[in-house]
């Protein structure tokens, strides 16, 4: 996640503990996709903060579908 600098904290990963594939392979948990997950030791920085936009993304459309 990020820093109190805004930072990438390359330590630690995303993941809530509350993982749990949809039907596209997403984890309701943290929104990250099955390959996102699997490959996330091995991503960098960038890569890293790409996911982190694309799950955060996901997530405020699941939130978004679940108000309706």
């Amino acid at each position: 996640m990020l820093t109190s600098d805004g930072a990438l904290d390359k330590s630690t990963s995303p993941c809530v503990r509350n993982c749990c594939l949809d039907g596209d392979d997403i984890c309701l948990g943290c929104g990250r996709a099955l390959e996102e997950i699997t490959g996330w030791n091995a991503a960098t920085a960038d890569e890293k903060q790409k996911i982190l936009q694309r799950s955060s993304e996901r997530l405020e459309i699941r939130r978004n579908k679940s108000s309706r």
